[in-house]
């Protein structure tokens, strides 16, 4: 099975004032809240232009 991966990410300190905001929002950590609009993202776009390897 394949590990986690990490990622490290820079962001301005307002965009990551409103991530936070959404994410305790959604009931969901930071990181969580990333992943949620990353899977999203992937999701919108396998649908317009189909399955990614």
């Amino acid at each position: 099975m394949e590990k986690d991966k990490h990622l490290g990410l820079r962001i301005d300190s307002d965009t990551h004032r409103k991530l936070k905001s959404m994410a305790e929002f959604d009931g969901r950590s930071i990181n969580g809240e990333v992943l949620y609009l990353i899977r999203q993202a992937i999701a919108e776009h396998e649908k317009n232009h189909g399955e990614l390897k």
